[in-house]
């Protein structure tokens, strides 16, 4: 997931649509993301959220914990010290509006006070799995990725074809 990510973050200071929005030092080292998260850090997210995160977002925040927006219809991932149950984030009733129950317990991990979301949502038993999601109010429903390495392979590809 790492090379898939430096990849990103080149396309993205190439394209310099985010530039005006990234700091210098990320400039430089060519890396829209941050410091990697510490294990005791991740440990203290699941909790206080009371729940064990997916194993492939713990490698990506141990990668870095967080990682700016690409460009202006990709979210922004939050430091995971920041990240919380949707309900208790968003006051603007989305929950209530989009009657997805999936909403209810989603984690928002990426675009908090922003257009779109990356949402984690957890699995209802132990032989489902978990939801990954992208939700915005100009995407019908919600697009769902197998993974986080799909999800980054897509922004990937997105950065690729829509240089500016």
């Amino acid at each position: 997931m790492k090379e898939i990510l430096i990849a990103i973050s080149l396309l993205c200071i190439k394209n310099g649509e985010q530039n005006q929005i990234l700091t210098k030092s990320q400039i430089q080292n060519q890396w829209i993301g941050f410091e990697p998260a510490k294990t005791e850090t991740i440990k203290e997210a699941e909790k206080k959220l009371k729940i064990i995160l997916p194993e492939d977002y713990k490698k990506f925040i141990q990668i870095t914990n967080g990682f700016s927006a690409p460009n202006s219809v990709e979210p922004a991932f939050m430091k995971i010290e920041e990240i919380d149950y949707l309900k208790n984030i968003d006051k603007s009733g989305i929950i209530e509006a989009y009657h997805m129950p999936e909403l209810e317990n989603s984690i928002l991990v990426a675009g908090k006070d922003e257009e779109q979301y990356f949402l984690l949502i957890p699995p209802k038993d132990e032989n489902s799995k978990w939801k990954y999601w992208k939700f915005a109010n100009w995407i019908p429903g919600a697009e769902e990725y197998e993974n986080f390495e799909v999800y980054f392979s897509d922004v990937l590809e997105f950065c690729k074809n829509h240089p500016d």
